[in-house]
């Protein structure tokens, strides 16, 4: 078996045209939905990037006890038992520049070879000492100029220096290295490639021609980075956002179709597995929010793409409707290539949905430190502790980093060294308190949240999630769901207590 699997970062389901997309045109997306099976209940986990990345490589859900950090010594990642059990060999190839920065150091080496395509966002890059800001300030929209060492705006503006013609894109690239891998390697069996795409996540940079059909009037500097929190209404600056996004889903189309063209032209249908997704949608400022990591997990983040193709089983157009998550593509890259399944892996394996098998009966997902999410498909509920700032809030872990630096003074030095989890393999872990202070707390932890209320919905009657629910029945069924999905993952005893639960009573 061989598997290639393209990984998208913030690609919103509803834009494509396979769900009903009806914002831009994405003909290969429909290509690749005659092709493959597509999923329709598939939902994130761990929130936002790296924790979604921890959540694939080990199949099981991370935000209870940890935000974003590396994979850790005790974690099992399915690259590394297909190596050792079946001798698959794996490759990354991605322009995701997080993996260079200390929270997500450790993820590129659990693969058998790499390519790291610079210049995305806040990359650190380009090595410029005095550039030349009278000139980029001119040329960018205030909200996203900086003149701050090592700022992830200042690191844009360099790396966008270098990006201009099409095969320039960090995307385009990571693509064409992906390309290269299968040209290489297509005549050889067993192994395991990743194409990961940091688009069409912020900033929303796309060649000249895939912006040229969505013309929003806005005649002022580059304004493609929308801001994170609540929205100003609909403005000719949040319709050259939206056209900036739309421009990048359409630049990922177009890269998807280059690998389409590859599985026609070498027949890769017949012995190669495709699966397609994302890590988590984005709000343009529906629920008048932009972004993520502020505000509740609402569908336009939650609720995301999947597509699947085995070829042992082809399911050429057809839908799946069973309820799905993150942590079971580890489950299913597992099945493919015929490998043996950790008892740490708690996500199922996609590939007897094909042929009508169940899902989940309800999924769990969240940010650390955030609420407790759960949905049955046709409910979602969203479970806030009683108080976001005065939590008793723990991270277990052994490697103690941020997104891009260690933990602070104060957490460490009040850790205490925790007996092991049953997901830690006899390892103990250390206990660290969640302080303000933190690098995370209010960047994409409880300081950040601006809704704080826990409440239900209903999608059969109110998709939109426009109309928060009263229903007492359906409100402690979903906190049995809750509690039950809680005690699966191993969540510690203070988290129940955070969202006022008692585990036992909770278990169904």
């Amino acid at each position: 078996m061989r598997t290639v699997f393209l990984l998208f970062d913030s690609l919103n389901r509803h834009m494509l045209e396979p769900y009903g997309g009806k914002a831009l045109a994405t003909p290969n997306f429909a290509r690749l939905a005659a092709r493959s099976a597509t999923f329709d209940k598939h939902y994130v986990g761990s929130m936002p990037c790296m924790p979604a990345r921890r959540d694939i490589l080990t199949g099981r859900l991370g935000f209870m006890h940890r935000s974003w950090g590396p994979v850790e010594p005790f974690d099992i990642c399915f690259t590394e038992v297909l190596q050792k059990a079946k001798g698959t060999y794996s490759h990354l190839a991605t322009d995701h520049f997080h993996y260079w920065e200390d929270g997500g150091a450790t993820y590129h080496n659990r693969y058998d070879s790499y390519d790291l395509i610079r210049g995305q966002e806040g990359d650190r890059w380009v090595a410029e000492v005095s550039p030349d800001f009278d000139t980029l300030r001119t040329k960018y929209h205030p909200a996203q100029f900086s003149e701050k060492p090592r700022s992830y705006p200042r690191a844009h503006m360099l790396n966008r220096k270098r990006i201009a013609a099409e095969d320039e894109f960090p995307s385009y690239q990571t693509v064409q290295a992906g390309l290269e891998f299968i040209e290489t390697n297509r005549d050889t069996d067993n192994w395991f490639l990743q194409i990961e795409c940091f688009d069409p996540h912020e900033p929303f940079h796309a060649p000249d021609r895939f912006k040229a059909e969505f013309d929003s009037g806005w005649d002022g500097p580059i304004r493609d980075w929308p801001p994170y929190g609540h929205g100003r209404g609909d403005t000719v600056e949040d319709r050259e956002l939206r056209a900036n996004y739309l421009a990048s889903i359409a630049h990922c189309d177009a890269l998807l179709g280059q690998v389409l063209d590859a599985f026609d032209t070498h027949d890769l249908w017949q012995d190669t597995a495709l699966v397609v997704t994302t890590d988590h949608g984005f709000l343009l400022g529906e629920h008048d929010f932009w972004a993520k990591n502020r505000m509740n997990l609402y569908e336009e983040l939650a609720h995301i793409p999947l597509f699947l193709h085995d070829p042992r089983f082809p399911t050429p157009g057809a839908r799946v409707d069973a309820l799905t998550q993150t942590p079971d593509l580890c489950a299913t890259f597992l099945d493919l290539h015929d490998g043996p399944r950790p008892e740490s892996v708690q996500g199922r394996s996609l590939v007897p949905m094909l042929q009508g098998a169940p899902g989940h009966d309800a999924v769990m997902f969240g940010f650390f430190g955030g609420a407790a999410n759960v949905t049955d498909g046709r409910y979602t509920y969203f479970r806030f502790p009683e108080d976001l700032m005065q939590q008793e809030l723990f991270q277990y872990t052994l490697m103690p980093t941020h997104i891009f630096d260690f933990f602070a003074e104060d957490e460490l030095t009040e850790a205490e060294l925790s007996p092991p989890m049953p997901f830690s393999r006899n390892m103990p872990l250390l206990k660290v308190p969640v302080r303000p202070s933190s690098a995370m707390f209010n960047t994409y932890g409880p300081g950040c949240l601006m809704e704080t209320k826990t409440v239900l919905y209903d999608l059969q009657t109110d998709p939109g999630q426009t109309k928060p629910l009263h229903d007492p029945a359906a409100e402690a069924r979903m906190i049995r769901l809750l509690g039950a999905r809680m005690s699966a993952v191993s969540a510690p005893a203070e988290a129940f207590r955070r969202f006022d639960l008692t585990e036992p009573e909770c278990v169904s």
